[in-house]
């Protein structure tokens, strides 16, 4: 929570540096930065949008089912949280223009973020969206390096099985955390991507400070 406050006073003190206002036009779209940001869960967002409450599914098998009927497909290796992300990548994302924090994200699909305190499906994590784009990913940082370890096993499971975004395991950052971590929260943000909000952008190589240049010919 703390993370998210702090997001949204550095959007607005941008905003405002940057054009005297709490207002941007991208587009068709008004951005209107002055009043706090909404704060959705992932699982709440796709139930609007769908009418299909995933938490119902205990497993990815029906969860996978009931996202082929929406006319969304996943890989045969996806997990219950895969298939609830990828029916809001598909249904929900486009769709948030003012800005919002996604919260409550899948466990399985968040492998560094502390689980959830009211519901262990689900971890303390946060993706600020704005203009249909991800701009912020925050969350609170898992601190216990047992269970650390376990998460990455099974990343590294789900790698093995054909899922080619699972992360591989960090030896290092385990022995790490094996010697303390205070309460953290992690965040990082799409700084080209909020450039282009600000300045009313439509084409990231207008914003990016150290684009990819083609190599010297002789």
């Amino acid at each position: 929570f703390d993370i998210m406050d702090l997001t949204e006073d550095l959007i607005r003190k941008a905003c405002m540096e940057v054009n005297g206002t709490m207002q941007v036009q991208m587009g068709d779209n008004l951005i209107d930065f002055s009043k706090p940001f909404a704060r959705k869960s992932m699982i709440d967002l796709v139930n609007e949008a769908t009418g299909v409450d995933f938490m119902q599914f205990n497993d990815a098998a029906s969860a996978a089912e009931a996202a082929k009927k929406l006319g969304v497909f996943t890989e045969k290796f996806a997990s219950w949280g895969d298939v609830v992300a990828a029916v809001f990548d598909e249904k929900v994302e486009h769709t948030l223009i003012q800005p919002i924090h996604v919260t409550e994200t899948p466990m399985d699909i968040s492998p560094l973020a502390k689980v959830h305190r009211d519901n262990p499906r689900l971890v303390e994590r946060s993706e600020t969206y704005i203009n249909g784009w991800e701009i912020v990913n925050a969350f609170s940082e898992l601190n216990d390096p047992k269970i650390q370890l376990q998460r990455f096993e099974e990343q590294v499971a789900a790698k093995e099985a054909g899922n080619e975004e699972a992360q591989m395991l960090d030896d290092d950052y385990v022995t790490a955390l094996e010697y303390g971590l205070p309460p953290t929260g992690g965040w990082g943000m799409g700084i080209d991507r909020l450039c282009m909000l600000l300045t009313g952008s439509h084409n990231i190589r207008d914003v990016i400070a150290f684009p990819t240049l083609k190599p010297k010919k002789d």
